[in-house]
């Protein structure tokens, strides 16, 4: 039952902190979400901005000038959150490869095999509020952003929703938490 409910717990991580990466990565945090018709698909990540035209299927992106320059504050928090949150999830899941039972690494120790994956499990959470954090941050500016443009009867042309690196960072922050859930209270 232990090596079963390592091996969920570790697959979990895994997934979920690919999920974490790719968010990380991606570009398309925000997306338009006109009901007219377009002519072009936008999205903001946090890196560059990208539009695709919708007729002939061409994309083009614009970086960010710099990762020093001056950004909006949900573009610098949700960077470094995101990034802490990769980085923390990197390292507990080396930490649970190394304390699975089915390795043979440290195999005559086996408390401190345990006590690796209780590691593992407890910055696996850590790691998985920072994503969590990070990308409900980005998506409640975002709504924020919106509702004020809308309370105020002003409309640009073109409004933003949650895009699809949004939802996969919290995804990710959500699998996370579930696997550091099994590493910390059901496996002990």
């Amino acid at each position: 039952m232990s090596a079963a409910l390592q091996m969920t717990a570790f697959g979990l991580a895994l997934l979920s902190a690919l999920f974490l990466l790719l968010a990380t990565c991606t570009d398309c945090w925000m997306v338009n979400a006109d009901d007219s018709l377009e002519v072009s698909h936008k999205c903001r990540g946090l890196w560059r901005e990208c539009v695709t035209n919708m007729q002939d299927g061409v994309r083009t992106c614009d970086q960010y000038d710099s990762i020093l320059a001056d950004h909006p504050v949900k573009i610098v928090v949700t960077r470094t959150l995101l990034i802490t949150a990769d980085l923390l999830a990197g390292l507990a899941l080396a930490m649970l490869l190394l304390g699975l039972d089915c390795i043979k690494f440290l195999k005559e120790e086996p408390r401190v095999k345990q006590n690796m994956c209780y590691g593992a499990g407890v910055i696996l959470s850590i790691g998985s509020i920072l994503g969590l954090v990070g990308s409900v941050w980005y998506a409640v500016d975002v709504y924020m952003e919106r509702a004020m443009l809308v309370s105020h009867n002003i409309f640009l042309g073109v409004h933003y929703d949650f895009g699809w690196s949004c939802w996969l960072g919290m995804a990710g922050s959500m699998g996370c938490f579930v696997a550091s859930v099994l590493l910390t209270c059901c496996l002990y």
